[in-house]
């Protein structure tokens, strides 16, 4: 009976593995029937197992192989996407593994240019520090001239004026 039911009924397994289920759902229902005599014999109570409830157990198989079949269906096909999104990842980190790779070389290249210009600047720096302590050296030197010259300036003002009155009456006898 499971023959004619299962025979044209899509199981997705090889035409051994169908036989085996057809001849285990046979063992099945000779079960249950054995079960039946050893209730009776035990509780003095009939059950039957009926053409109708063999039906009943070969449709319940489809309907869970059915379930069961479109849950893998769904699982495999989540497992393909994931898969896929596994392969563009891997690309996108390739792509961006080659882009940091040639970025690194740009930043060794900026670096470099980098180190280049701080030394020129410190070089540069110590220079103009060099210049500066020169010119301070020559403004220092120049002030030192300056408040001498105004010494002398202040000193030659008050000979200047303390001398005034001796011009003043030079200037009037000549005149």
């Amino acid at each position: 009976v499971a023959q004619h039911f299962l025979a044209f009924y899509h199981i997705e397994c090889t035409e051994e593995v169908k036989q085996s289920v057809v001849n285990t759902m046979g063992t099945i229902q000779d079960i249950v029937a054995e079960k039946c005599v050893e209730y009776f014999e035990r509780y003095r109570r009939r059950t039957f197992v009926t053409p109708k409830s063999y039906l009943s157990f070969i449709g319940g198989y489809k309907t869970i192989y059915k379930e069961k079949f479109a849950s893998v269906g769904c699982l495999s096909d989540r497992m393909r996407t994931g898969l896929a999104k596994l392969m563009e990842a891997e690309v996108s980190v390739n792509q961006l593994s080659e882009e940091l790779a040639m970025k690194e070389k740009d930043l060794a290249v900026a670096s470099k240019k980098a180190d280049e210009v701080l030394l020129e600047v410190t070089m540069k720096a110590h220079a103009a520090e060099k210049v500066k302590m020169q010119v301070q050296k020559v403004k220092d030197k120049a002030q030192a001239i300056v408040d001498d010259i105004a010494i002398d300036k202040a000193a030659a003002e008050e000979k200047l004026e303390a001398a005034r009155p001796a011009l003043e009456e030079a200037e009037a006898a000549l005149q």
